[in-house]
């Protein structure tokens, strides 16, 4: 067994910890960019795009992530061409991201009243300028409680990926609870470390939602 002090064992998973932010920070950047051309796609008028969109959508929704990261690391692999774990846990994580916040923000478009696309409407302004202009906007408030929201999801999915071999912090506390013999404070101090990185988020996204809801009563 392999001696390790409480400081040895904090160090690496604070390692392992900002591994975990950085994955979920690039997740959600580029979940964030996808989503937002996937909800283009998946509100448009021509069943071309929405169609693809929607079975997109429901494809990432429907299958367990891990199943998607295991697809993506061997089925590249089948195709002859080298994945890294980062890589995967990136791109998997990116497109479960994308679809999730795909459709929150569709219901939140689609909660604005038809009259607003009326009123855009009888400006003049294209479908697309009554989305940029007139939908978004209104959409946007709504949507920031249930976004921030599910960026905790984020952050808890990079778990998963500690099984493809990406040293997060999940996977940073297996291995030194296989070395100490200690799983018990070894994954107290995990839990801690997600509630550290988790809870400032969960109480942003209260405190944007009281404000907005202050706004609204206004």
């Amino acid at each position: 067994m392999i001696e390790f002090t409480l400081w040895d064992i904090v160090r690496h998973l604070l390692l392992g910890a900002a591994w975990t932010v950085g994955l979920s920070l690039i997740a959600f950047v580029s979940g964030g960019a996808v989503g937002l051309l996937i909800l283009i796609a998946r509100i448009s008028s021509r069943p071309a795009l929405s169609r693809p969109a929607r079975a997109y959508i429901e494809f990432f929704q429907d299958t367990p992530l891990l199943m998607q990261l295991f697809l993506i690391f061997f089925g590249i692999g089948l195709l002859g061409f080298d994945i890294s774990p980062l890589a995967t846990a990136a791109l998997g994580l990116t497109l479960f991201t994308s679809a999730y916040l795909a459709e929150i923000w569709r219901g939140c478009v689609e909660s604005i009243a038809n009259g607003q696309w009326e009123a855009g409407e009888s400006l003049a302004l294209s479908r697309w300028q009554q989305l940029r202009f007139v939908i978004l906007p209104q959409a946007v408030r709504i949507a920031v409680p249930p976004t921030v929201g599910f960026s905790v999801q984020v952050v808890k999915g990079t778990a998963v990926t500690s099984i493809i071999g990406f040293m997060e912090i999940t996977k940073t506390g297996s291995m030194i609870s296989n070395a100490t013999f200690k799983p018990l404070l070894v994954y107290g101090l995990v839990a801690l470390g997600y509630f550290i990185i988790c809870y400032p988020l969960s109480a942003l996204a209260r405190q944007v939602e009281r404000r907005l809801h202050a706004a609204c009563s206004r």
